[in-house]
Order: C-alpha cells, then sequence, then structure tokens
C-alpha cells in the first residue's frame, strides 16, 4: 500500500509537501514528491501503485516508458549530450555541426524531442534560406547536421528511430554559386613561374614558396589542410614504389591514406627537405592562409584571369580539381582517378573532371570507323556472300562462273541504280562520307 507523510521538520507547515511511498514491480521501496494538497498526492501514491502492478503483469513495457520519458525531455539536454560525442572529432567540425544543428532548433522552436518532424525543418530551412540568401549546398548542410543529431538519438536510444528521415535535399546542380574550372598544365606552369619570378611576398609566402605549393598541389591533388600537414616524415622516397602519407587526423574522411608519387616530385622533394628536420612543416599554416589571393594575383600576372564563364580559379581548383582532369586526359580510367582522388563515390570524382569541347572534340576524332559501302552492296540478303554462295566455294570453276555472274549482275544493278536516281530529286539522294585518309 502507498502512504503519503511529511517529513519530520515540515509536518506543521501547512505549504510544505506530501511525499508518496510505495513499491514499485521490483519489489523496492521508493519515495516520490507530491504536492502540497493530501488528497492529490493520495491520488498520485494509487497512481504509482497501479502502475507498478502493471508492469509486474507486463502490461506495461519499462523500454516504452523510458522512450517516451525520453521523448518528453528537454532538447538542450540532448543535444549537449551530442556536442560531448562530438569530442573525438576536429574543434572546428564539433563548432560547425553544433551551430547549425542548435540554430534549426531555436528557428523550428522544438522544446522537447518528440517535437521533431521533417515538415517543421523543410519549412524553417527554407525561410531561412529566402532570408540569407544562400544556396542549396548550405541548405543540405544544414539538413545533414540535424540528421547527424537525430541518427545519435537513435544509436544511443534516446529515440525508437530518426524523427527527421523524410526530409529531403536540394538538388545543387541547379544551383552551383561558385562554379570552378581546372587549369591546364600549361597554365599551371605559368602560374609556378609567375610565382618564381615575381619578387612578391603574398599571404607571408615568398614566390618560391608559393611555387613549390603550386607543384605539390597539382602533383598530389592533396587538401589546403593536408598540404599544411606534410613533414619529411611524411615522405617514403625510397619505397618502391615512393609514396606519400596523409593521417586520418587531418584527412577529410578520416582515414589514412597512402599514396603513390610522380618521380618528378620525388626529385623536387629530395631537394625540399635536404637538411630538414623530420617533423618540420613544409608548407607551415597553409589552410590559415589566403590561397584563393595569391593564386589569383599570380594567375593575373601572367595574363591568365582567374574568373571565366567556366568558373573561378581558385587554389582548391588549380590544384586538385586540375589534378583529377589531368588523371583522366592522361588516360587513368575513372577508378583509378576515384582511388587516387581518395572519394567515396565515383559521382564526386565526376564533379572534378572538367572535360570541354577540345577534350570532346579530340575523344570524338579518335573514333575508329569503315565507309559505309554503296546502296547496291547494302542491299543484298542477310547472309549472302560477295563471291556467290558458299557451298559453291569448293568449286573453283563454279566460283568463277558465280564470280562473273556476281559482277554482271552487280553491273546491272548499279546501272538500274542510277538510272533510278537520275529520276530523284537532287535532295533526295544518300550522301556517304569520303573515306578516311
Amino acid at each position: 500500500m502507498a502512504s503519503v507523510f511529511k517529513r519530520g521538520r515540515d509536518k506543521k507547515k501547512r505549504r510544505a509537501f506530501w511525499y508518496v511511498s510505495y513499491t514499485d514491480h521490483k519489489g523496492i521501496r521508493r519515495t516520490k514528491k507530491g504536492f502540497t494538497d493530501k488528497t492529490l498526492t493520495e491520488q498520485l501514491g494509487a497512481k504509482l501503485e497501479n502502475e507498478a502492478l502493471l508492469r509486474e503483469r507486463g502490461l506495461i513495457d519499462p523500454e516504452d516508458e523510458r522512450i517516451a520519458s525520453q521523448k518528453a525531455s528537454p532538447i538542450s539536454g540532448h543535444l549537449d549530450a551530442f556536442e560531448k560525442s562530438l569530442a573525438p572529432n576536429s574543434e572546428k567540425y564539433v563548432k560547425l555541426v553544433m551551430s547549425r544543428v542548435r540554430r534549426i532548433v531555436d528557428e523550428c522552436g522544438f522544446e522537447v524531442a518528440g517535437d521533431m518532424n521533417p515538415e517543421a525543418v523543410s519549412t524553417t530551412l527554407a525561410e531561412m534560406m529566402a532570408e540569407d540568401g544562400f544556396g542549396h549546398r548550405t541548405y543540405n548542410h544544414y539538413a545533414q547536421a540535424l540528421h547527424t543529431f537525430c541518427s545519435w538519438l537513435v544509436t544511443s536510444r534516446r529515440l525508437p528511430s530518426n524523427p527527421v528521415i523524410g526530409l529531403e535535399r536540394l538538388n545543387i546542380d541547379v544551383d552551383i554559386r561558385h562554379p570552378r574550372r581546372a587549369l591546364s598544365p600549361d597554365e599551371v606552369a605559368k602560374l609556378v613561374e609567375s610565382a618564381r619570378n615575381s619578387g612578391e611576398t603574398i599571404a607571408d609566402l615568398s614566390g618560391e614558396q608559393r611555387a613549390r605549393v603550386y607543384i605539390t598541389s597539382f602533383m598530389t591533388g592533396l587538401r589546403r589542410k593536408e598540404l599544411a600537414s606534410l613533414t619529411p616524415r611524411s615522405f617514403d622516397l625510397d619505397g618502391s614504389p615512393p609514396t606519400l602519407t596523409v593521417q586520418a587526423t587531418v584527412s577529410k574522411h578520416r582515414k589514412k591514406d597512402v599514396l603513390p608519387l610522380h618521380p618528378e616530385l620525388v626529385a623536387m622533394l629530395r631537394e625540399w627537405t635536404d637538411g630538414m628536420q623530420p617533423d618540420d612543416f613544409l608548407f607551415e599554416r597553409l589552410d590559415r592562409k589566403k590561397t584563393w589571393l595569391m593564386v589569383k594575383k599570380d594567375l593575373e600576372r601572367v595574363g591568365i584571369p582567374y574568373e571565366t564563364a567556366e568558373g573561378i580559379s581558385d587554389f582548391h581548383a588549380a590544384g586538385r580539381h586540375s589534378h583529377v582532369t589531368e588523371l583522366l586526359r592522361s588516360g587513368a580510367s575513372l577508378p583509378e582517378a576515384r582511388e587516387l582522388a581518395r572519394h567515396a563515390d565515383v559521382r564526386t570524382t565526376m564533379k572534378y573532371t572538367h572535360i570541354g569541347m577540345d577534350d570532346r572534340a579530340k575523344a570524338l576524332g579518335n573514333l575508329r570507323w569503315q565507309r559505309i559501302g554503296s546502296g547496291a552492296r547494302d542491299s543484298r540478303p542477310h547472309g549472302s556472300s560477295l563471291n556467290g554462295n558458299a557451298k559453291d566455294c569448293g568449286n573453283p570453276a563454279r566460283a568463277d562462273e558465280s564470280t562473273e555472274e556476281s559482277e554482271t549482275s552487280g553491273t546491272r544493278s548499279r546501272q538500274s541504280s542510277l538510272n533510278g536516281t537520275k529520276r530523284q530529286k537532287s535532295s533526295d539522294r544518300v550522301r556517304f562520307p569520303p573515306p578516311p585518309l
């Protein structure tokens, strides 16, 4: 039986709280704070006893109750716990994800975890996009951040399912805000020479330092943060083949990558790392410099526009985009390019390939073809031989007669065809391409 009581120090206080003492479904005696009204507290005690009885008989699932309690708990507590779970990631990543998730939660007015739903989120994101003027890619970043949070709620057993599983992404291909264009090898060579001959320091990098950055970026396809992490210890120049190691802490997909090195880059790296300590950075703090600015100035110095109708040639485009594009132009297969670019999906690699009209014309020019025969030869029945039936091939005399008859018949057919062609309009005549030279 449940009993209600006041604590000893509160017995003479009229507005003091009553407490309920009851036995739960496991036989454990528990105490719960009630109300200042004794009758309400007695009703609470009866409710708790009844629920304990239902749980004991299996009519109430404790797991369902736990999830229901989590749904009704303040969402701020879940957000704090989620932020702590992101600790193994970089500080920048944690800050970016949490700022996006918290903004969506605040804009939608979600107070408890059970409030979240895809309709409210999509409406709010559309309003944010209209207000801030950001594009489809940023919209998807916000949606992905919230999806990550909700997936964590499921894996941590706080919710039974992802509440925003139906939230759709926008098509980024119809709203490209910053299209990029790859540089050709000649343009990359001019960019390197421009930096070396500039005699100018840009973003705290001398001309020679910028030239080395451009060369390494183009020949490895590394991202800016990955380039900034390189030390002599990152290279195995005497290996077979020589390799470069990108640590998981700086790799975008958080995995350790080992990449082969171009022989010419190996020779340059031997010179560049000569006399350096194993842990000295080749391009220290490069990830915090205005790399787009130095590329822009070095390009314009040699008359190469930074921005064209195809897009901009910022640092990422001049290095990584140009690297992937030239891999395919040099004969690498798409799977090989994907592996070297370290993309999880080949569709991402396709976005890094900038194949222009000249490339398409060259590919088309390499198409092999044979001259199409005349109309008379094309009209032969299927399976017939130019020199007679196959059964006559064993009789030389008959084969000669068949050949002579075939030639005579072919002459008549061509003559008939020519006579018929004369009666056709010139616009109706079939024209064939000239034979290859």
